[in-house]
């Protein structure tokens, strides 16, 4: 390496700005000179230089993959902790859950429980209603060749989603739970009370008649009460949610609007006979004479 000087070094330096400022405008006025030599000599030094760019852009993406793994590590390590917590959470919810399974068992082995029967169901596809009286309803792709029959219960994963009104041999129309011609008993879990759920073609079902003393809670479940027989007890339904003061509404659990499978069930309530109370004597039709012919009635009354 050849010694120079600091005063040399210094003069180098401070020639290097203009030295370079000269070859730009040399370059350029070479340029506008020839055209063709201009844009030949660009393409030559991107040519060089490509694979230095190249080079440069996946060194790049590589170091901007580290450093999103990095954070994706850290980030794994922290869900990893909340994951950990959550199933320690868990696995005590689940002794207590298996603790009253066990008593709820002894319990009713005691009691000497008759359960319930489970109640039939069959799956079916939902398509698009292209008729019909009502305008929230869905066709089902199951009939009485399935074993559906109308007033069976249509229920989607999370829910209920309605009722069979009309049944063919290979389809079923389900009114679903909010049109307008939907009116079915229900029960607030937190309030203990009864209302009626009424359907308004709207996404939500209006809430009528519960008690004045019990008002529904924001928030609540809504479940099937089986008052009238048509619903088993207790089926899912949705929350309440209060839409203006004292308007409270259903927001079901299940997306009708999104439906593709629906489970038909038969519960069997319209089965299910009270028996006679004692001392319950049946009503008979009181004893009619029999009614003689017109031409009978006729030839009386001429003889009279």
């Amino acid at each position: 390496m050849i010694p120079v000087s600091i005063q040399v070094r210094q003069a180098l330096g401070k020639l290097v700005l203009p030295v370079l400022l000269l070859l730009s405008v040399g370059i350029i006025i070479a340029g506008q000179a020839d055209r063709r030599l201009a844009d030949t000599a660009r393409m030559y030094v991107a040519d060089v230089l490509a694979p230095l760019w190249g080079l440069i852009a996946h060194t790049q993406t590589d170091v901007s993959h580290l450093v999103q793994g990095v954070k994706d590590a850290r980030h794994l390590a922290e869900e990893n902790a909340k994951l950990q917590t959550e199933n320690a959470k868990l696995r005590r919810w689940y002794d207590v859950a298996v603790s009253l399974a066990r008593e709820n068992d002894n319990l009713k082995t005691e009691l000497h429980w008759v359960p319930e029967p489970t109640p039939a169901f069959v799956t079916g596809r939902v398509v698009a209603d292209s008729g019909g009286m009502y305008a929230r309803a869905v066709l089902l792709v199951a009939g009485t060749t399935s074993g559906v029959h109308v007033g069976n219960v249509a229920l989607a994963t999370n829910g209920l989603a309605g009722r069979i009104t009309e049944v063919g041999p290979h389809a079923a129309r389900v009114l679903l739970i909010t049109d307008i011609a939907s009116r079915l008993p229900i029960e607030l879990e937190s309030s203990h009370a009864t209302a009626i759920m009424a359907g308004d073609n709207s996404p939500m079902p209006r809430l009528m008649y519960y008690p004045q003393d019990s008002r529904p809670i924001e928030g609540e479940r809504v479940v099937t009460s089986d008052q009238a027989g048509a619903f088993p007890m207790g089926l899912p339904i949705g929350t309440v949610h209060y839409l203006h003061p004292g308007q409270p509404v259903v927001q079901p659990f299940v997306q009708l609007d999104k439906l593709t499978m629906l489970r038909v069930f038969d519960f069997g309530q319209s089965e299910i006979e009270p028996p006679d109370a004692p001392g319950h004597v049946p009503l008979t039709r009181p004893h009619r004479p029999l009614a003689l012919p017109f031409k009978t009635l006729l030839g009386q009354g001429q003889e009279g």
